[in-house]
């Protein structure tokens, strides 16, 4: 990035931490994962600037996973200052969910932008159609499942998550809030997740994207530093309160309008990928 004029340079760290303070409250607010503004606005940023090239989608979706670990290391600690954080689930989750973080950070590093990006619009069609059309309180059981099924689920989550970008609130919270808990508690546990599955994925899209070619400068893997220093320090300064507004406010209205978002950003990236 070094390499770019400085007006170019300028409009993207505006765009970046533009997308950071969204991204941030986003996180707090929904638990859906910052990732679900970051990846495409990281995307378009260097799509629009020339560089990278076939890389620059995974490169977008590592990124991503950099800033969730320390935005949900603040956004956790938010919700645990308010008593919601339920500590046995998050306890027995997370390792499955950080195994799975690890092998959707292998399978992002096998497949191709267009493949990625289908996976991602795919998913993140489906995070819209649950935040726009089930009721918050709808549940399929009454509570979280053990054993096996807490493993592969967890793996589930910590899997997609990678694969998109996000913190473990997108499928995290889903499933907590299915399973019959809280809509808050949900938030506020699936946000400890994103820790596991950053950390983990990450870590993935490092290795794995080791020696791939089409990246942006200065990326590591598929993940880009800069980038992800710039987009860090904005989310953890702002996910605390999107934490605390999601306590205060009722959410209806705005979980309509984000999914409308949602499936307008899935179909922009699939449109720009393919």
């Amino acid at each position: 990035m070094s390499a770019l004029p400085v007006s170019e340079l300028i409009a993207l760290v505006a765009a970046l931490a533009a997308a950071g303070l969204i991204g941030g409250l986003i996180a707090g607010l929904f638990g859906v994962g910052g990732g679900t503004v970051l990846v495409p606005a990281l995307f378009y940023a260097f799509e629009a600037l020339g560089v990278g090239g076939e890389g620059n989608l995974h490169t977008a979706i590592g990124t991503s996973l950099l800033t969730i670990v320390a935005t949900s290391w603040r956004s956790l600690g938010a919700h645990r200052a308010l008593g919601a954080v339920d500590e046995q689930v998050l306890k027995s989750w997370t390792p499955w969910v950080a195994l799975g973080g690890l092998v959707g950070a292998g399978l992002a590093g096998i497949t191709s932008m267009g493949g990625l990006a289908i996976v991602y619009g795919v998913c993140l069609t489906l995070v819209a159609a649950q935040m726009g059309l089930l009721p918050e309180r709808m549940t399929l059981r009454r509570d979280l499942p053990t054993g096996w099924g807490r493993r592969i689920i967890g793996g589930l989550i910590g899997l997609f998550s990678a694969l998109m970008g996000v913190g473990g609130g997108s499928f995290g919270g889903m499933t907590m809030t299915l399973c019959g808990r809280p809509i808050h508690q949900a938030v506020a546990t699936a946000s400890g997740f994103g820790l596991a599955i950053g950390a983990a994925a990450a870590l993935g899209f490092v290795v794995f994207g080791w020696d791939a070619g089409g990246r942006p400068p200065f990326s590591l893997g598929y993940v880009n530093f800069p980038a992800g220093i710039i987009l860090g320090s904005i989310t953890v300064l702002t996910a605390p309160f999107g934490a605390r507004l999601a306590h205060r406010m009722s959410r209806t209205l705005l979980r309509k309008t984000f999914a409308v978002y949602l499936l307008a950003t899935a179909a922009s990236v699939l449109i720009k990928a393919l």
